[in-house]
């Protein structure tokens, strides 16, 4: 398949016959990302991903063997290294609220991000890559705590063996730009890497594929270092974004910024809290259950019991939307702290 990026179609041949595969652009981003990939468990996303992007038809019955093959011997080797003991450092499991990623090129700010937001023991420097594998800590808003990690700086030319699977795994991916230095240059550096990965949502690359695997992510730009930048270099970033992107102009040094940055995270997380009430008792408004935006009654029985869940009878109601203490049926949608009664 080397060489075949920029043409419209790809010419198998079966004896005597040539067939037109008729491969599609996303097939070829999936290519590429297959031969950018640097663990086995990407290579499988990506050769998954090509076997649903393409065409179905004899041309491509050939090439659908062979990445067929390839899958099952890449899956084989995966469940041998699964039950072997090793310890996948770029693996970091989910706390909080939500998690949330951040991605940048070497000393854009990602540490200085999580010192100021989190008690997390970063390594704060002025050299490049400082930070040699994930460290987690923990944003509040308000009463509800957000997972933040940081992670290794990623160039052109290098990304950590492993580092996209913690992109893969999380709930937001926040893309960190210095603003004082090469704006255009951060970028493409980005979103090359998300791009290439299919780790961007766009009109090519859905959330989930048809095996239910995690693909795209949504993302959001936090520019640092606001204090020391040129006027305009937000405007010049602005303008180079294609995709539509939420920004916060930010400053760990003078904290410009860092409150509403919290505030951000809990909305582009596009979740709700609400806070239970058991029958004849006043609520717990220390400890809000967190759900997604448009999760129902039901959706929160299941959350707080899942066994019980099924046995749901009743349910009151104090917020928006409604007269303190409506009843409410299993469907009705939530709104952000809510307060509900189940009666099971």
């Amino acid at each position: 398949m080397t060489g075949f990026h920029n043409v419209d179609f790809l010419i198998l041949t079966f004896g005597l016959v040539t067939v037109p595969a008729n491969l599609t652009p996303e097939y070829f981003k999936a290519e590429e990302w297959f031969r950018s990939a640097t663990t086995n468990q990407e290579k499988i996303l990506a050769l998954e991903r090509m076997l649903s992007v393409m065409p179905k038809h004899k041309g491509t019955d050939h090439l659908k063997a062979d990445l067929r093959r390839k899958l099952s011997k890449l899956k084989e080797t995966a469940v041998q290294k699964k039950s072997s003991k090793h310890v996948d450092i770029f693996h970091v499991p989910r706390s909080g609220a939500g998690q949330v990623v951040l991605l940048g090129t070497p000393n854009c700010g990602k540490s200085s991000i999580v010192a100021a937001l989190t008690n997390a023991k970063v390594n704060v420097a002025d050299f490049p890559f400082a930070t040699a594998q994930p460290v987690p800590g923990m944003v509040l808003f308000e009463d509800v705590q957000i997972q933040l990690v940081d992670m290794p700086p990623i160039t052109a030319d290098y990304i950590a063996p492993g580092q996209v699977g913690t992109y893969r795994n999380c709930d937001l991916i926040a893309l960190v730009i210095d603003l004082s230095a090469d704006v255009q240059e951060q970028l493409l550096i980005c979103l090359d890497f998300l791009e290439s990965r299919s780790l961007l949502i766009d009109r090519e690359t859905p959330a989930y594929d048809d095996q239910g695997n995690a693909l795209g992510k949504r993302a959001f730009c936090i520019c640092t270092k606001s204090d020391i930048a040129a006027a305009g270099a937000l405007e010049e970033l602005k303008d180079s974004f294609k995709q539509s992107l939420a920004f916060m102009e930010i400053s760990a040094a003078t904290g410009a910024g860092l409150e509403e940055l919290s505030s951000k995270l809990f909305e582009l997380l596009g979740i709700i809290r609400i806070y239970a009430k058991p029958p004849g008792k006043p609520a717990d408004m220390t400890d809000p259950f967190t759900l997604p935006v448009g999760s129902t009654v039901m959706d929160l029985a299941v959350a707080i019991h899942r066994q019980l869940a099924e046995k749901l009878k009743s349910a009151r109601i104090w917020g928006t939307g409604v007269y303190d203490g409506q009843n409410a049926q299993r469907t009705h949608v939530l709104n952000d702290k809510d307060i509900v009664e189940l009666h099971f």
